[in-house]
């Protein structure tokens, strides 16, 4: 009898045990590794989320695909998973990089990369200076090649990995 109730108990206790993984946690990173035209002086300045040199926003060379984001858009938190399942299979291939938009402080898109497991390059639009760039609304996602052309740009959530992996295949020539 204790034996079947112990046997009962483990059952029990296994079932409430959650099976899900385990988020990733993310890094707020350097934006040194940005590729950029340095003989590109002027433009629209950006801030790097973690302090290092920012860079002029028409001076991104890719292929790269650009996410403008903000921490307090749920459409961003939606897609944020696909863009971190991406991120694992494109780094190295392509560059994955981050405008943060319409923060009230840094601070805000640091703990938003952090607690959603983003782990590449993230900018920050400190006076809303992109805003005649890339429009209103978030998110936004941008295509751009090696000559910094904007080839693409996809209004609204990335539904998936594929998703970009398809897209930067098309826009970019990169196979993911």
């Amino acid at each position: 009898m204790k034996r079947a109730l112990l046997v009962i108990a483990v059952l029990l206790l296994s079932g409430c045990s959650n099976t899900e993984p385990v988020a990733q946690k993310g890094e707020v990173i350097s934006c040194e590794s940005v590729t950029t035209d340095q003989t590109v002086v002027t433009g629209i300045s950006l801030e790097c989320v973690d302090g290092s040199a920012g860079a002029i926003l028409e001076s991104l060379r890719g292929p790269l695909v650009l996410n403008v984001w903000g921490s307090w858009c749920t459409s961003c938190l939606d897609e944020m998973p696909e863009f971190v399942r991406f991120y694992s299979k494109a780094k190295g291939k392509v560059q994955l990089i981050g405008v943060a938009v319409e923060e009230a402080a840094p601070a805000n898109s640091q703990r938003f990369i952090k607690e959603h497991g983003m782990t590449w390059p993230n900018f920050y639009d400190r006076d809303n200076k992109t805003r005649g760039y890339f429009g209103m609304g978030v998110p936004v996602t941008w295509f751009i090649d090696a000559s910094g052309k904007a080839v693409f740009k996809k209004i609204g959530v990335i539904k998936s990995a594929d998703e970009l992996a398809s897209l930067t295949e098309k826009y970019l020539g990169v196979k993911i």
